[in-house]
């Protein structure tokens, strides 16, 4: 590998050809600030934030964009260059909204913080402010485009990491403004909801659809019981907000801030989790055995199903009818759970506590209402739990270590490591061997489909089944490459899982925000922290396999038959339609061909 010596503020450096100014300052330990930049994903140079001073070049550098050479000497910390990125970051607050006291972001913010770190204390600039409304009609993501600094951090996610690409910059110079094409609403286009967008945000200028609201009306009214389940990734990144270190485990204490909250029960999504492998693994052996439609596709991330149903609906056989553990879960609280409780389904409120913004629009989804009822009432994200358990003066890090409520809070390992990429696969496979074999699999863990790798493939010997053949993707555009790989038939697989989110779960956008400059300081990548936490919380676990799993047997035992049932089938299965990608557009070409036809009629 070709080395680069170079000179950083008096301080000898060296580092591979290729590197940036910014990325030589930042393992020689100097700080340069950043506002638009965000490591592998935006380098752009827009925000003029990482100015720097190198010697023989006209005018100040954006140290984002500047690749290193022999003998070049930089200067990252002169008068000049505070005056330069003082004056920028200026002009930004200039024509931004000064709410900082309500906003959502309020010290968690990028902006807000660069400002004070420059000692900012006066805006020299005034005139005109751009004036832009809101786009609110999303049931997951809210677009608050006059926070918006044009940063396109969320453009560059939407195209580069999930493919998508429903965000981009429009209009020009003051009116310039990030938004989907044709000034169309989030829900007029293909938009997943998959709030990648929110989480690299550096501002308030996206954000979750809140819920709060509703939840603590149905905690406050003495009418309701209300109930609370939570996903396996949330326990890992919850204590992120009160403090603790980026992959720390705070289950138990989860489990007690609810109950301080007021909720009646407080149950775990792993139980359905465990409830999705029997019944998934199941419907794989089914198509396996039958010859029905293969690869099964794993159907539990909202974000990826609308991605399926947009932009590759001749997949939508593949998917797996199984529900998601969350919709599951809903669906047994009122039926299963309302029977053995004695308790009026109409008096339930459900709740779920989800990493995924994605889950608030499917919890609002026709098709997810088989008990009768919606599934699911009210989504909070990890962020919105934060939110409420500071809102009512919980002294978190003070709090004991508490259970979850039977019969719907026993797991196993398997349900748990749903919350990172390729445990769902994982938990099939542990459970899938076993039920073919009828052989105890001594050894539970499939570290070939563990980690951030985008795209992992795996062979494993299941006799009599012979070689079944797996893959598993996470970000969409992984999820895109490996379905045009089965599509060109270059690719043979029996089972896939496929999470819309970077990392999975663990990486949702409903987590909370780890900033540019954390991500930096972290040294690894934030979500394997949290994945982590998650593997050690299996391997901790009395149970490991779904089918262990005491509460899910009785579950069988007791209402639901077995596996495929027609009451399974019913309550805990569902379908997929194809979606237009550009909904406003397909209406206006529908009402164009319909004139047209009447013109034709009329000449005729």
């Amino acid at each position: 590998m070709e080395m680069v010596t170079l000179t950083i503020d008096g301080q000898v450096v060296r580092v591979p050809a290729g590197t940036t100014v910014l990325e030589a300052a930042q393992q020689a330990g100097i700080d340069i600030p950043t506002l638009c930049y965000l490591k592998e994903i935006n380098k752009i140079g827009a925000c003029r934030v990482c100015l720097v001073e190198i010697k023989g070049a006209r005018g100040l550098q954006a140290s984002c964009v500047y690749p290193v050479a022999e003998g070049m000497e930089v200067k990252t910390n002169t008068p000049s260059i505070r005056e330069a990125r003082k004056a920028v970051v200026e002009l930004i607050l200039s024509n931004h909204p000064m709410e900082c006291l309500t906003c959502n972001r309020s010290t968690n913010c990028e902006l807000q913080a660069l400002a004070k770190k420059l000692g900012i204390k006066d805006i020299r600039f005034t005139g005109a402010n751009t004036a832009f409304e809101p786009d609110l009609s999303s049931p997951s993501i809210e677009r608050i485009p006059d926070k918006c600094i044009l940063c396109r951090r969320c453009v560059a996610v939407c195209n580069q990491v999930q493919g998508v690409g429903v965000l981009g910059l429009t209009e020009r110079g003051f009116e310039s403004l990030v938004a989907p094409p044709f000034h169309r609403t989030l829900n007029e286009v293909n938009c997943t909801f998959c709030g990648q967008c929110i989480n690299v945000c550096p501002v308030g200028a996206l954000r979750e659809k809140d819920h709060t609201q509703r939840v603590w009306e149905a905690l406050n009214d003495p009418d309701k019981h209300v109930i609370v389940q939570t996903a396996p990734a949330v326990r890992v990144a919850l204590g992120e907000e009160f403090g603790y270190p980026v992959g720390t485990s705070v289950t138990k204490k989860m489990v007690a801030a609810l109950r301080r909250l007021g909720f009646d029960k407080v149950f775990d999504t792993d139980f359905t989790a465990d409830l999705t492998i029997l019944e998934e693994g199941s419907e794989l052996l089914e198509r396996v055995k039958e010859g029905g439609k293969l690869p099964l596709i794993t159907s539990c991330s909202p974000g990826w199903v609308k991605y399926c149903e947009h932009h590759y609906p001749e997949f939508l056989a593949n998917l797996s009818t199984a529900k998601s553990p969350q919709q599951m879960f809903g669906a047994l609280a009122k039926t299963y759970y309302a029977e053995k409780a004695d308790i009026d389904p109409t008096k339930i409120f459900s709740v779920s506590v989800m990493p995924c913004t994605a889950k608030k629009f499917e919890c609002g989804r026709p098709e997810l209402q088989d008990s009768g009822f919606p599934d699911v009432d009210a989504v909070l994200t990890t962020r919105e739990l934060a939110d409420m358990i500071k809102e009512a003066g919980i002294d978190f890090r003070s709090l004991p270590e508490e259970e979850y409520d039977l019969p719907m809070g026993i797991t196993t390992g398997a349900g748990l490591i749903f919350g990172a990429t390729g445990g769902v696969m994982e938990a099939a496979l542990r459970t899938v061997y076993e039920l073919v074999t009828g052989k105890t699999l001594e050894k539970v863990d499939f570290v070939a489909v563990r980690g951030i790798e985008g795209i992992k493939e795996a062979s494993i010997e299941i006799p009599p089944l012979g070689t079944v053949k797996v893959a598993v993707a996470h970000g969409l555009n992984n999820a895109r490459k490996l379905l045009e790989k089965l599509k060109d038939g270059e690719a043979d697989y029996h089972f896939i899982e496929i999470m819309a989110c970077p990392g999975g779960c663990v990486g949702g956008g409903g987590q909370p925000i780890v900033s540019g400059p954390e991500r930096m300081k972290l040294g690894e990548d934030y979500r394997v922290l949290r994945a982590r936490a998650i593997y050690q919380e299996d391997r901790e676990m009395p149970l490991r396999k779904s089918h262990d799993n005491p509460a899910v047997k009785a579950l069988y035992e007791e209402y639901l038959g077995k596996p495929l049932s027609h009451k399974s089938h019913h309550l805990l299965h569902t379908h997929y339609t194809k979606r237009p990608k550009y909904v406003a557009l397909v209406a206006q070409e529908e009402c164009y061909s319909e004139k047209e036809a009447a013109c034709s009629e009329e000449k005729e």
